[in-house]
């Protein structure tokens, strides 16, 4: 046992060899910006102050998104997605997987479940062992579940996914807007030391260096960005991305989305004041999702209640569940006609054809409460 805790700390030791990397490059740049840039290479003051300014303004954003990113801890499974201490006792002795799947299926008919594995079965995770909620993976390097995972980014030694995800985001946009800023500002003294216009002195090598370094992270930064941007744009995570969720209609990598600025609500929230600031906005718990599926799943196509003593008939476009959280079919699930659901704008014309959006219907007889 002691081998394996000491082999652990090593590791969570040298995870941490990224961040302290980059924490090293930010604070030189910062002394060879404001030091030997600014103050002993720069001879105007109000450029001096000019530049001072910006780049402390960005410095203070990259930074305060930075450590957000770093230090947010990711959000895992509440209990009640945790097995039953009977119910868990009965799948770790049945050897069957499918008496296995009889157990999870017997306990997530009353969570929130909407994605499902490949064969179709609960997905759950035999390590934290916890019914895996929707978009949740495991994450091998934190050892544990997370909600809405992206990745695993080792430059940050943290799990990206629900609790963070905007941070990250906005971890990216600072970071580029940083190194933008540090070689656009830069370059004409770069081109004076390099054409030696400017005299050789101490404040040389760190102009030079600075340039390149900012340069070759904005490239890198700018790719990265971009990659995500389209993500959130889509409502995807990486691992969606590269396989898409299974739903009880089979795989659909849209199954999430809700169009374009819904898709960037789930992420920043609703209030836009508060999208440039490393505060937590994010839409939701983590735990379900609003879905666009349409019409797909025939266990969906038609719910009959009975109504006494008459009965009526009600007649509803065979649509997604809009923005409700609970993406199980229940007896108190609501119809709302086609009209109302497109004025909502739900669904927009450029992702109709992707997941066939007809305008076929389904009949519900609504069973009275007394």
């Amino acid at each position: 046992m002691a081998p394996t805790h000491v082999l652990r700390c090593c590791q969570r030791g040298l995870a941490w060899i990224p961040v302290v990397f980059i924490a090293l490059v930010v604070c030189w740049s910062y002394y060879a910006y404001v030091v030997e840039l600014c103050i002993f290479t720069i001879p105007s003051i109000a450029e001096q102050i000019f530049y001072l300014i910006f780049f402390h303004l960005s410095f203070i954003m990259f930074v305060w998104s930075y450590w957000k990113t770093i230090f947010t801890k990711p959000a895992n499974p509440s209990k009640e997605f945790c097995l039953p201490k009977a119910e868990k006792e009965c799948y770790e002795k049945e050897a069957r997987p499918e008496s296995q799947q009889e157990i999870l299926w017997r306990v997530a008919s009353n969570l929130p479940l909407y994605t499902r594995t490949g064969t179709g079965g609960i997905r759950y995770c035999d390590r934290c062992q916890v019914i895996k909620p929707d978009r949740c993976h495991h994450c091998s390097a934190c050892d544990t579940c997370v909600l809405k995972m992206d990745h695993h980014c080792p430059w940050v030694n943290n799990c990206v996914g629900f609790s963070n995800y905007k941070f990250f985001i906005l971890f990216l946009a600072y970071s580029l807007v940083y190194c933008l800023f540090i070689a656009a500002t830069v370059l004409q003294y770069f081109i004076k030391f390099w054409t030696n216009e400017l005299q050789d002195t101490h404040a040389k090598f760190h102009v030079l260096f600075l340039f390149f370094v900012a340069a070759m992270f904005c490239i890198s930064i700018l790719s990265l960005f971009s990659y995500h941007l389209w993500l959130v744009g889509k409502n995807r995570s990486t691992i969606e991305a590269f396989r898409a969720p299974v739903f009880r209609s089979g795989s659909d990598k849209n199954g999430f989305s809700l169009g374009f600025r819904k898709n960037i609500a789930q992420v920043f929230g609703d209030q836009k004041k508060y999208w440039l600031l490393p505060i937590f906005t994010s839409q939701g718990d983590g735990l379900t999702f609003p879905t666009r599926l349409v019409n797909a799943d025939a266990e969906q196509a038609a719910v009959t209640l009975h109504q006494e003593p008459n009965k009526s008939t009600v007649d509803v476009p065979a649509g997604p569940f809009g923005d409700s959280q609970n993406h199980l079919l229940s007896d108190e699930q609501r119809g709302s006609n086609m009209e109302d659901f497109l004025a909502d704008g739900a669904l927009e014309s450029s992702d109709h054809a992707s997941f066939g959006l007809t305008a076929e219907t389904c009949t519900i007889s609504m069973d009275s409460e007394s």
